[in-house]
């Protein structure tokens, strides 16, 4: 892969990227990942375009790439955050629209000729038909593909996502309020939210410099490591991502201990 589709150019770019490669070797890398790309708009703004939308088509090529290094380097399960469940009635009209069009675009990209598997995490019925149509079709065109899982977290909240696991094993259960209190459990809602029978989020990363989760797998994510960069979503570099992991790989990981 070229170097300007790395992310990054140049002599001492390369052999820094080097660097933390070796870096890498036989340290463990993320089976899951989650990513919550964040500065679109911002980045719009700085460069002087004239719509946000510039700065979303461009975190959306960026999220391309990053599942490329992601498959380079092993790991099995990426969560991308691209809209979220407050998002679709918050947003301006206008952009949302342009939106759910960019979103589409890169679900039809990331199903083709990838190798990877689409999952859609989040709450269909809520999303424009369109969109919804868009998503619907890739997970189905990639369903037998033999690589990466790539969940699309569009529509997604996570706290919505609770609820609705819940409202699922209310719809289900056939025994009394008692019998079902006694059988609650989080293995129980864990089998019936979005993501049942994946594992939980190793490392999940935020660009942009801003702390917060913003209500993205706020389950799974009970135990997994947060990596916060500075880099806005379109400007994060491969190296930007390398050192995550490679930050990841040095914790002590104490899982809720």
């Amino acid at each position: 892969m070229a170097a300007s589709r790395r992310g990054g150019t140049g002599i001492l770019y390369r052999a820094y990227e080097r660097h933390l490669r070796r870096e890498l070797a036989g340290a463990p890398v993320p089976t899951h990942i989650g990513m919550i790309i964040d500065g679109n708009r911002r980045w719009a703004r700085l460069n002087a375009l004239d719509s946000v939308g510039h700065g979303h088509r461009a975190g959306a090529r960026k999220m391309h790439e990053f599942l490329e290094w992601c498959d380079e380097l092993g790991v099995e399960v990426v969560t991308l955050y691209l809209l979220s469940h407050d998002n679709l009635a918050g947003r301006d009209a206008a952009e949302l629209d342009e939106l759910c069009a960019i979103i589409a675009d890169l679900a039809d990209a990331l199903s083709t000729g990838t190798g990877w598997r689409i999952r859609h995490v989040g709450s269909a019925a809520d999303l424009p038909p369109e969109l919804a149509a868009a998503v619907g079709a890739a997970v189905e065109r990639s369903k037998d593909a033999p690589g990466m899982q790539v969940n699309l977290a569009v529509g997604y909240g996570g706290r919505h996502e609770v609820v609705e696991a819940i409202r699922r094993i209310l719809e289900t259960h056939e025994g009394s309020t008692q019998e079902l209190a006694e059988r609650l459990s989080p293995e129980l809602i864990g089998e019936h939210l979005y993501t049942t029978g994946q594992p939980d989020p190793d490392l999940v990363i935020r660009t942009s410099g801003e702390q917060r989760l913003s209500d993205f797998m706020l389950w799974q994510s009970a135990r997994s490591e947060l990596y916060f960069m500075e880099a806005l979503g379109p400007d994060m570099r491969e190296v930007d991502f390398l050192r995550a992991v490679r930050d990841y790989g040095q914790r002590s990981r104490r899982f809720g201990r």
